[in-house]
């Protein structure tokens, strides 16, 4: 018998008919992939990043996170945290930020599965393989459910894509940093290891 070789892309996307418990097991059970799913029910089964997303990445969390430290006016997310939007939809953002009322609103136990919140603030930074059109539609899922500023990071371009409630996205060139505004009060990201 010969054995033959089936390519899937990344990301691969299935419709399944998954409850919120059972979409966390599988997440839980499968920690070396990286899961979300949409308001309609598909799921899309992600590879981790590259590693030079990942130092990026990290970066830019460390950055937010000593912010969010010094002001205390929030608690910050990694790309392994997932949301549970009012939408429906199950998603991870590559960083996130939520205001410290918002998120001590929550019990115990909804803070331990995939919190059912929206981030405040997120931060999508596309990787090589990354579709900048299903980025952007993500950015708009999340403005959508109650975000109220994202950032979409461009490596490739060299551009920021810059998204709020009921205004226009903006799109930045080559930007040597960027500001939190009123939603992250003196926070200012420095990009030079970033973008």
């Amino acid at each position: 018998m010969e054995s033959q070789t089936i390519a899937l892309h990344s990301p691969l996307e299935l419709t399944l008919e998954l409850t919120d418990e059972q979409f966390f097991q599988l997440c839980q059970n499968n920690r070396d992939l990286r899961f979300e799913r949409t308001a309609n029910g598909e799921l899309i089964i992600m590879t981790p990043t590259g590693s030079e997303t990942g130092r990026r990445n990290s970066g830019l969390n460390f950055q937010l996170t000593v912010w969010s430290i010094q002001s205390n006016l929030g608690v910050v997310f990694d790309s392994s945290s997932g949301f549970k939007l009012p939408d429906g939809s199950d998603i991870s953002p590559d960083s996130a930020w939520v205001r410290r009322d918002r998120w001590d609103a929550l019990t115990a136990e909804q803070k331990e599965k995939f919190a059912p919140i929206c981030p405040d603030f997120v931060v999508e930074l596309r990787s090589a393989s990354d579709s900048l059109e299903k980025l952007r539609s993500k950015m708009k899922v999340y403005i959508k459910n109650g975000a109220k500023l994202g950032w979409l990071l461009d490596r490739k371009n060299r551009q920021v894509e810059i998204s709020r409630p009921d205004r226009d996205v903006e799109i930045i060139y080559s930007p040597a940093t960027l500001s939190g505004e009123d939603v992250l009060p003196g926070f200012v990201l420095d990009l030079s290891d970033i973008l």
